[in-house]
């Protein structure tokens, strides 16, 4: 049987149920935004960011946790971008004793404040200074607390501050601030694949998406199969933004920083070469069982080969473990957990192949950073992961365990073009950058404080 895996470029279409969209053009990449028909008129009202007046946006973090994962990088390299533009500034809401942190994080033209926990009669307004970032811990530790204190604390605390835009970038929103919100919507499996999640996320997360779709003034996807989703669903009349995310090019790069770094890295993880190599949440849109059985159908030609799972257990990861444990090659099979960006950059970069065989994503980042590493890469067709890798990866149908198997061997076998593969993703991953993601959230924002909703 002939191998199913395919390189293919797919023209996205935009969404069957909004009315009407507008365009604007980055180098190298094209960002659609979607609205429906009355505000289509916004298409002008982007242009040109500077000589504004600053405009004093709130971001809540308070949901990112210490180990970073998708929308955790996502959140952390937004704020690195935004926090330098000369048109706004921000306020970040933060878990308390979680401000040092976010404070390190951003680059500010000034450097950032953190507010006392809150007193909110005594908070001083956000200056318009231009670059500046302040941060308030005031929020609770407990997903529970930090939901309900979104509610009923938030929009007081937001109002003390003189905050223009909020944006709540984990669905959420503070349905009783009365300023313009922003939501970023970064899936939509709790709609599509409820059983992937734990019952109380769906029930919350779902709600959370109604409210959005139907209260904010603008909302940011990751990609143009998310939006579509979205709007297919839901028909926004808020303007849709879609705003793919980027790739830190200072860690992830095809180059080792100098000879013998990465071997040592290597070493230190317990990795030999060859291998092939997975990074991401352990979780059920993952397929990493897949990803098992498939690597057992290529083990028996390639006695070396071993299979290295790089990312923290998240629900539902036990169906990793049981896959694993009917291999038979499970003495092959290498669990490494949460792993630093500096050393994730290292295997994806030296791995014989890179697989994401994850069935739905609102992105996938991790593809993205292994193309921007010079790897081979396989994921899956009819996901956003097609979307952001184009022609760079092999494709293959999602669950297609023997397709996987056989991609995986036509690369490690050379069957494959490995250099036409590594230069091709490069250069397409070169086109995403978090500049590039943090100047679209900015016009946003710019359209929302336009708004009326």
């Amino acid at each position: 049987m002939r191998a199913t895996a395919t390189r293919s470029w797919k023209t996205l279409k935009g969404p069957t149920k909004l009315k009407a969209s507008y365009h604007h053009e980055l180098p190298g990449l094209s960002c659609k935004l979607f609205t429906s028909g009355q505000n289509t008129a916004m298409s002008n009202s982007t242009a040109g960011l500077s000589g504004r007046n600053s405009l004093i946006v709130s971001i809540d973090v308070s949901s990112i946790p210490s180990k970073l994962s998708g929308v955790g990088r996502y959140a952390v390299n937004l704020v690195d971008h935004l926090s330098v533009m000369d048109d706004l500034s921000l306020v970040l809401v933060a878990r308390k004793g979680d401000g040092a942190r976010w404070s390190s994080y951003a680059k500010p033209l000034q450097a950032a404040d953190v507010l006392p926990e809150i007193s909110t009669s005594e908070v001083d307004p956000v200056s318009r200074q231009a670059g500046t970032l302040r941060v308030t811990d005031a929020a609770p530790k407990t997903r529970v607390g930090r939901l309900a204190w979104e509610q009923i604390r938030l929009p007081t605390l937001l109002g003390h501050l003189d905050v223009e835009v909020h944006h709540g970038i984990h669905y959420t929103l503070p349905e009783h601030f009365s300023k313009p919100k922003v939501v970023t919507v970064h899936d939509m499996t709790f709609f599509d694949y409820p059983e992937w999640h734990e019952r109380s996320k769906v029930i919350l997360f779902r709600r959370a998406i109604k409210v959005a779709a139907r209260t904010a003034a603008a909302l940011i996807c990751p990609s143009q199969a998310t939006a579509d989703r979205l709007g297919e669903l839901f028909a926004p009349v808020a303007p849709v933004f879609v705003a793919p995310h980027g790739v830190d090019t200072a860690v992830f790069t095809p180059d080792e920083p100098y000879l013998g770094h990465d071997e040592a890295v290597l070493s230190s993880l317990g990795i030999r070469e060859p291998y092939v190599a997975f990074v991401g949440t352990l979780e059920p849109r993952k397929d990493v069982p897949s990803l098992v059985r498939a690597f057992d159908l290529v083990s028996s030609n390639n006695p070396h080969l071993s299979l290295v799972i790089a990312g923290i257990a998240g629900w539902g990861a036990h169906a990793v473990e049981e896959a694993i444990a009917k291999a038979r090659h499970s003495t092959r099979i290498i669990r490494l957990g949460h792993v630093a960006e500096e050393a994730v950059a290292v295997l994806l970069r030296r791995a014989e192949v890179v697989v994401y065989p994850s069935i739905a994503e609102g992105f996938g980042l991790p593809a993205l950073e292994a193309l921007a590493c010079g790897a081979v890469v396989v994921t899956t067709s009819g996901t956003a992961m097609t979307e952001v890798v184009g022609d760079a990866a092999l494709l293959i149908k999602p669950g297609d365990v023997d397709g996987l198997a056989e991609a995986m061997e036509a690369v490690i076998s050379g069957a494959e073009p490995r250099k036409l593969l590594r230069e091709r993703g490069i250069a397409r991953a070169a086109k995403y950058t978090w500049a590039r993601s943090a100047k679209i959230h900015s016009e946003a924002y710019r359209v929302a404080a336009t708004s009326r909703r």
